[in-house]
């Protein structure tokens, strides 16, 4: 029943490593059947070299197990609360890749320095706050998603399909896993582009606004022109 489901998680899971975003067990992906209302996660410390597309978790949107013998990833409970408030999304991806962490540790957004950035968002790539004893000591991984969702009270999800938690990493989304970790990969080149340049000027600026139009319009405005179409 869950087959296609695992299958799509696996594959993008597996793509972690591949895209050099993961370390071991770092990491994980998820997936969503919207219709059914379940998602399929990887396993908690399994390595990748040893996943199997059998061995996905299967979940409901209430983080009740339906189908697995392995503990689901200790990241579930956000990547739950994300498909519940982010409902357009098919898919989620968390990483520990090195330079997006070292952004999320210095606590601070990425700014928009060049067009490469302009063409996946308009926006910085946004940082939460650095969470509170109390929300530390609570349900952790649930008030990380809380984290996520305060900076999304006044930007689009839909728009900005990245984020870094402070002090812990990045998460992505997409309409699909596959899309997920594309945006995960997007994510660590563009902090690591940021981080030469400001090493290079510390003095830099963010780009021209209407570059950034320019750029973020021909790949996704309604006249867009970038690539073949459909």
């Amino acid at each position: 029943m869950y087959k296609s489901l695992k299958e799509e998680a696996y594959e993008a899971n597996m793509e972690l490593p591949k895209r050099g975003l993961v370390l071991y067990t770092f990491g994980n992906v998820s997936a969503i059947d919207r219709a059914k209302g379940i998602i399929a996660i990887k396993p908690s410390g399994v390595p990748y070299e040893d996943l199997k597309p059998k061995d996905m978790v299967i979940l409901d949107l209430e983080n009740k197990v339906i189908e697995g013998s392995m503990r689901p990833s200790s990241d579930t409970q956000t990547h739950v609360m994300l498909y519940q408030k982010f409902e357009k999304i098919g898919g989620v991806c968390h990483t520990h890749s090195t330079y997006s962490v070292a952004w999320a540790q210095a606590l601070m957004p990425i700014p928009n320095l060049g067009t490469t950035h302009a063409d996946h968002l308009v926006a910085a790539v946004p940082c939460t706050e650095v969470m509170s004893d109390e929300m530390i000591a609570g349900n952790y991984e649930l008030e990380t998603g809380n984290q996520i969702l305060n900076v999304f009270k006044n930007l689009s999800y839909e728009e900005v399909e990245m984020v870094l938690v402070a002090c812990h990493g990045p998460f992505t989304w997409g309409k699909s896993a596959a899309k997920a970790v594309y945006n995960a990969a997007v994510l660590e080149e563009l902090a690591k582009m940021a981080f030469l340049t400001q090493s290079l000027n510390p003095k830099i600026k963010p780009i021209k606004q209407t570059l950034i139009n320019k750029h973020y319009q021909r790949k996704h405005g309604k006249n867009a022109y970038y690539g073949q179409g459909c």
